[in-house]
Parts: structure tokens; C-alpha cells; sequence
């Protein structure tokens, strides 16, 4: 904010160019907004029906420190009792895409700790 604009609104208490630089920066913002909107398309509505499942399950492989053919089992398992038949391939698939696609930047987003990671990297 230029000292004119803020004298303005202070001394002379004019809030037009205070209002005029706020809609100028305003407007970057909002292109940035639907830019960044576009690129992230959609949500899967599949995928936040069966969020909460697919959470518990990539968290239970990691903290019971599961090696590769111990977590498709379980994964298998819990598809087979939690869900319809039609969705069991499309849950089973996308929960092993999540387990093997963990890392140190993701695991937050299932509520694990370092600790837990680490094991079950090492396992």
C-alpha cells in the first residue's frame, strides 16, 4: 500500500483506495484460485465413499508392520467383509496402490507415527 493510500484512509478517512487496492490484489488471487481449482478436478466419489475404510486398513498394514503378501491378505479380508461385491476389486486395488505408495509425506494423512513407518518400511 502506497503512504498516499494510507494517508488517505487514516487522515483524511477516505477507504476508497484502500478498497481499490484490496480489489486490485484481490483479483490475481481469484485467477489463482480457479487455476489451481481446474488442475484438481473433481473429487472420486468413489474413493470418499470408502475413505474411511481405506484409511483404517492402509493404517492397520503399517502398524501391525506387515510384509507384502500379509498386507494383500488383509486387505482382501476386510474388502470381502466390509463391502458389496460390485466395489470389493476397485477398494482391494486402490488400497494396495495406497499402501505401496506411502511415504514420509503421506503417512499424516492416516494418522500413523514415524515410528510406525519406519517399522513397517523395515519389515
Amino acid at each position: 500500500m502506497s503512504q498516499n493510500t494510507t494517508l488517505a484512509v487514516y487522515q483524511l478517512r477516505r477507504i476508497e483506495p484502500l478498497r481499490d487496492v484490496f480489489a486490485w490484489a484481490y483479483r490475481p488471487s481469484c485467477a489463482r484460485y480457479s487455476a489451481v481449482r481446474q488442475s484438481i478436478g473433481e473429487p472420486d466419489p468413489f474413493r470418499l465413499r470408502y475413505r474411511d475404510l481405506l484409511s483404517d486398513t492402509v493404517a492397520a498394514l503399517v502398524r501391525a508392520a506387515m510384509n507384502k503378501q500379509q498386507a494383500i491378505a488383509q486387505i482382501h479380508e476386510r474388502a470381502e467383509r466390509a463391502m458389496p461385491e460390485a466395489d470389493r476389486s476397485r477398494v482391494i486395488e486402490r488400497a494396495e496402490t495406497e499402501a505401496l505408495s506411502l511415504h514420509e509425506g503421506n503417512m499424516a494423512r492416516y494418522r500413523l507415527r514415524p515410528s510406525d513407518f519406519e517399522r513397517w518400511r523395515a519389515a
